[in-house]
């Protein structure tokens, strides 16, 4: 299908397919163009509002146009024809978008959330594996002036980013943990810094200006792999610190990623390394490898031996990054996710049940019911504990222990660690067991339960949990307070009869 012919959309296909915001979330039809993969998909149903069916097309169109109306009506844009279009062109080319916020409220500037404008790196490379900077200046002065209309012209500080660095690299052939990397990469944000500032001085020509411009930054690298990238930066920056003042005090801010970073197709957030060159999709129902989007491209630009260039790299790598970037920063770094642990294995499970076993005794007057459930090496793979005219509370909490037992007998949890824990613990009823010639006492439930299991099934029982004594099963109830004489030196009032007390009462009619 395609969009109408009077819109921005006109000539591009546009494919229908249903989609998930995640997994747990209901699937919804969304549309988007016909070239873009299907994580663009799961993204639209995250962005649009509501449960209804949702095209990117009609999506954005809803925020674009209010945010140039609101700008209007705020007077705080020159041109807002050219920044529609501006928003339009990034947005087809996957090049920037604002955050999810202002797509699940129309932009309408009443968002969930702080606004915030990020640019997908890998886009800007073109496709014989340079980068546009010119279009990459471009897109910075558009996300100021977007900012700029959705906090409604009050924001001290704008939110300012972007996405996959790491993608960016790749796609220029630069490997992520040498110094190589490092230099462009600080080239490139030293040349975001000074053209956002430069776009702010020119929005506090028309607004005025709240801070004064920079006029000492630390010296990006003098040279960079990436052609005209270092001369750039150098530039922009001097550019930057001759304006007469900024009206942001702040704009370059690197952010959590959203939806929006995974409707451009960006893979990883701000500097983030890549996870490594492949990812796992489902396809006919099963888990399937595959080239990850910016390997599939870095192999494209300079051959197979590109994969390496994504491969996952250690944290200190991570951290050279963020010192090299930095300088140019508005704001701190978000702090990285924590790596997962490796998994540790699960014993095998036990073998299959096999006879069961049962023991019914009274203690302290309760009566109370123990089975177990050998497996076929003669040792217990489940029990069951039930006491009768116990509460519900009790008894949910017995089931769940009981339960919580089994789980670890099932994974080969030995029973003896179970019986040392458990064994000589105190809690009511405790006292003399009626039915088991072996146990005269026990100190609790659990006690009696699971030092019966020991004498059935572990060698040496009886020497490792003896018999406790008949203090032992006592409880710890409390002794009475006590009465004691009054604080103060006066005797207590003599207190008057019943039959004075009704003589004093008074009958008033």
């Amino acid at each position: 299908m395609a969009h109408k012919a009077d819109s921005v959309w006109a000539g591009i296909a546009l494919r229908r397919m249903r989609a998930q915001a995640d997994p747990d979330a209901g699937a919804r039809m969304v549309a988007i163009p016909a070239a873009w993969e299907d994580e663009a998909a799961g993204a639209v149903a995250a962005l649009a509002p509501g449960n209804a069916a949702a095209a990117l097309p009609a999506l954005a169109e809803t925020w674009i146009a209010q945010l140039g109306q609101r700008g209007e009506a705020l007077g705080l844009l020159a041109d807002s024809a050219a920044l529609r279009e501006a928003l339009h062109a990034l947005l087809l080319a996957r090049r920037g978008s604002p955050g999810a916020a202002t797509w699940l409220t129309g932009g309408r500037g009443e968002p969930r959330a702080e606004p915030r404008f990020v640019l997908n790196l890998p886009a800007f490379v073109d496709d014989a594996g340079g980068f546009d900077i010119a279009a990459f200046v471009a897109a910075v002065d558009t996300g100021v002036q977007a900012l700029e209309v959705l906090t409604g012209g009050k924001a001290a500080a704008l939110r300012l980013g972007f996405a996959d660095l790491s993608g960016w690299l790749a796609a220029l052939g630069l490997p992520y943990d040498q110094p190589s990397g490092r230099d462009a990469a600080a080239c490139l944000t030293a040349l975001f810094r000074g053209a956002a500032e430069q776009a702010s001085a020119r929005l506090a020509l028309r607004q005025g200006a709240r801070e004064s411009a920079c006029l000492f930054w630390p010296a990006p690298p003098a040279g960079c792999a990436v052609p005209g990238l270092a001369a750039a930066a150098r530039a922009a920056l001097e550019a930057a610190s001759r304006c007469g003042g900024l009206r942001h005090t702040g704009l370059l801010m690197l952010t959590a990623p959203d939806a929006a970073e995974a409707l451009l197709g960006a893979e990883t957030g701000g500097l983030a390394p890549a996870p490594g060159a492949t990812r796992f999709v489902y396809q006919d129902g099963r888990a399937v490898e595959r080239p990850t989007r910016a390997c599939a491209r870095a192999i494209a630009l300079h051959g197979p031996g590109a994969a390496a260039l994504l491969a996952p790299v250690p944290a200190a790598a991570r951290a050279s990054m963020e010192a090299a970037v930095r300088p140019y920063l508005h704001a701190g770094v978000p702090a990285a996710p924590a790596a997962p642990q490796p998994a540790r294995p699960l014993p095998p499970p036990r073998p299959a049940p096999g006879r069961a076993q049962s023991w019914r005794v009274t203690l302290a007057g309760h009566r109370v019911t123990l089975t177990a459930t050998e497996a076929a090496d003669g040792q217990p793979a489940a029990i069951g504990l039930a006491m009768a005219r116990d509460g519900a509370a009790f008894r949910g909490l017995l089931d769940s222990f009981v339960a919580v037992v089994n789980l670890g007998l099932a994974r080969g949890m030995p029973l003896a660690d179970y019986v040392g824990a458990v064994a000589h613990s105190r809690g009511g009823p405790a006292g003399t067991v009626e039915g088991d010639p072996e146990i005269r006492r026990a100190t609790s439930v659990l006690d009696w339960a699971f030092r019966r299991l020991a004498l059935s099934y572990l060698d040496g029982a009886a020497t490792l949990w003896p018999e406790p004594s008949a203090e032992d099963c006592l409880g710890d109830a409390a002794p009475a307070a006590p009465v004691s004489a009054p604080l103060l030196p006066l005797d207590l009032p003599a207190r008057p009869s019943p039959a004075a007390r009704r003589g004093g009462l008074r009958l008033v009619g």
